[in-house]
């Protein structure tokens, strides 16, 4: 079976070796560096168990998605409960200028790109990665929908809206266009580094280097401009989850490789407003619909896929090995989503 739990300091070499088999742009959430993993595991537990809440370094929590026959971390998923982790989260915004004069009859529409922080404090989901081989299965859907279902039954701890930022387009030979016709003019480093210290340290550094100014588009190279709010085809699977989810595209752009960046109302995101509490009963064979099941509060919450049957007294029958991968039993409360 498959199962998304919180991520434990023993899943650390695993994965690593899931973060070095994405691309750079996943290396900002997701570290490479063993260092910087365990701390985000660490923080993550601390956030499960309710330590931390201040506005500097607000709840920060990463799952795992795990192949309980053998053990083996296949993907990973998180979510950041303020969008910049007490520091301003840059994007772009998208815009245009009316350029016109009276005097020659000119008129002409720019478009520019603003540096904006206005999606601060959103939540935020980040560091999905998972084993290509799944990137079709129902285990993709699972890992992405459980951390809804976590925040469904953890409402308290997350704002009214939303966010997720999608990788942008990167070359087959590693070139980044919009990077490499803008970014790296300022930062005189090459795109994985800047992203790297963007996840690792803060993004303050990009307001000390980024030019404050209006980025007129048509100044671009032509790479970058058809690059902006396009999604990396690998992640297209995931884009396309997100859209299903309730999550559109909006004004704003990834501030290094202007991949899109989607945006939702908590409240309305289709896995939570689908699912429903339930009491679990046990089932003599594996008959019904497939659904994700939560189970569980804080650090013991636990997310998998079983065959449902419901009845008339609102309970819910799943089989018993559900039962002892949820660690729950008779009676206990559960929350369902259909697939």
């Amino acid at each position: 079976m498959w199962l998304v739990r919180p991520a434990q300091p023993d899943d650390l070499d695993q994965i690593l070796a899931i973060a070095g088999t994405q691309s750079a742009r996943l290396s900002s959430t997701l570290p490479k560096q063993s260092d910087a993993l365990a701390y985000k595991i660490e923080h993550s537990l601390a956030s499960f168990a309710g330590k931390i809440s201040t506005e500097d370094d607000p709840p920060r929590f990463l799952f795992v998605l795990e192949n309980t026959g053998t053990g083996e971390i296949v993907g990973t998923a998180g979510i950041d409960a303020r969008a910049g982790n007490g520091q301003p989260f840059y994007n772009y915004r998208r815009d245009a200028l009316i350029h016109a004069s009276h005097e020659l009859g000119v008129s002409r529409r720019v478009e520019v790109l603003y540096p904006s922080h206005s999606l601060t404090d959103n939540t935020l989901l980040c560091s999905f990665s998972i084993r290509p081989e799944l990137r079709e299965s129902d285990a993709f859907e699972l890992l992405s929908r459980a951390r809804i279902l976590f925040i469904a039954d953890h409402r308290e701890w997350f704002t009214q809206r939303v966010t997720v930022e999608i990788q942008g387009v990167q070359l087959d030979s590693g070139s980044v266009p919009f990077w490499d016709s803008l970014g790296r003019h300022f930062f005189d480093m090459d795109f994985e580094t800047a992203d790297q210290y963007s996840g690792q340290l803060s993004k303050t550094f990009i307001a000390e280097l980024m030019p404050p100014n209006p980025i007129y588009v048509t100044l671009l190279s032509e790479a970058a401009q058809e690059a902006l709010g396009q999604p990396h085809p690998m992640t297209v699977p995931n884009f396309e989850l997100l859209q299903r989810e309730g999550f559109q595209p909006g004004c704003y752009l990834d501030i290094f490789d202007a991949g899109p960046v989607l945006e939702a109302r908590t409240d309305s995101l289709r896995t939570l407003v689908t699912s429903h509490p339930k009491s679990l009963h046990a089932a003599n064979r594996d008959l019904g619909e497939t659904c994700l099941i939560a189970a569980g509060e804080r650090d013991q919450f636990r997310c998998t896929l079983t065959p449902v049957s419901e009845t008339l007294e609102d309970t819910l029958k799943v089989p018993v090995n559900t039962w002892k991968v949820l660690n729950k039993t008779a009676g206990d409360r559960v929350r369902i989503a259909p697939l």
